[in-house]
């Protein structure tokens, strides 16, 4: 019987806590809303720290909010922990988002070179093929394969669209297939020009997916963590932080 009760009693205890965490939710949202109902809220979950809620953005921006919905801030949070030192928790976050973004993106909408042999990692690039340093970290791409690196480009037309690089960048995703659409980006990656095509593509999307998963520039590269590497790095660099060397 004091067993039966006992359950009961951890019973309540989790149903008041999932509606207390509800009502904070709820209440947050609606003080966000009263600020400026335009904010858009894509969720809201418990942070690590009592008393606080994460508050995602749809734009990909993290807020941090007090569970009465009358104090926010904005910024990092860390935590000290005694093996890993000082722990971002709030780039832990927004690596997870970065996951879950790219993982919604078909394998034939990114323009992939396959690592040589078995596959010891995924490297995600978001490029602009008039970038100098995107067209660097190209001539590192034959390494990384065969050091059994994947390497998948997404489009980041920096100029934005309807622009020069973006008409270029269109053409490339218009290759009819897989080889055609690495042809054509070697050939740009290396100087040469292509005549333009249009057709159904996504690299509008991606562009607004980089923007909204924190890519501010090119190359960004997005291990599969979720990390996100900004700037031009060596193959071996990039092996050792992908744990290869």
């Amino acid at each position: 019987m004091k067993k039966y009760v006992g359950w009961v009693v951890l019973l309540v205890g989790f149903l008041l806590s999932s509606q207390s965490m509800a009502d904070a939710k709820d209440l947050i949202r609606e003080q966000l809303h009263k600020a400026d109902a335009r904010i858009p809220i894509k969720s809201i979950e418990a942070a690590p720290l009592e008393g606080m809620y994460e508050v995602l953005l749809e734009s990909g921006e993290l807020l941090y909010a007090h569970e009465q919905g009358e104090y926010f801030l904005v910024g990092h949070l860390f935590r000290i922990d005694d093996q890993q030192g000082l722990v971002n928790v709030t780039e832990q976050s927004q690596n997870q988002m970065r996951v879950e973004a790219l993982s919604d993106i078909a394998p034939e909408q990114m323009i992939t070179y396959p690592a040589k042999g078995e596959k010891q990692a995924t490297l995600r690039v978001f490029t602009d093929v008039d970038c100098p340093y995107c067209r660097q970290l190209h001539d590192e791409v034959d390494a990384l394969n065969e050091m059994g690196v994947e390497v998948s480009y997404l489009a980041f037309p920096r100029s934005g669209p309807n622009t020069a690089t973006y008409r270029t960048m269109v053409t490339i995703w218009c290759g009819e297939t897989a080889e055609e659409r690495v042809n054509l980006m070697d050939r740009v990656k290396s100087g040469s020009t292509i005549d333009n095509k249009t057709c159904e593509n996504p690299v509008v999307e991606q562009l607004m997916l980089g923007q909204k998963i924190g890519v501010s520039g090119t190359p960004a590269m997005v291990l599969e963590d979720g990390t996100l590497i900004p700037g031009y790095m060596p193959a071996e660099r990039i092996a050792q932080m992908l744990g290869l060397n």
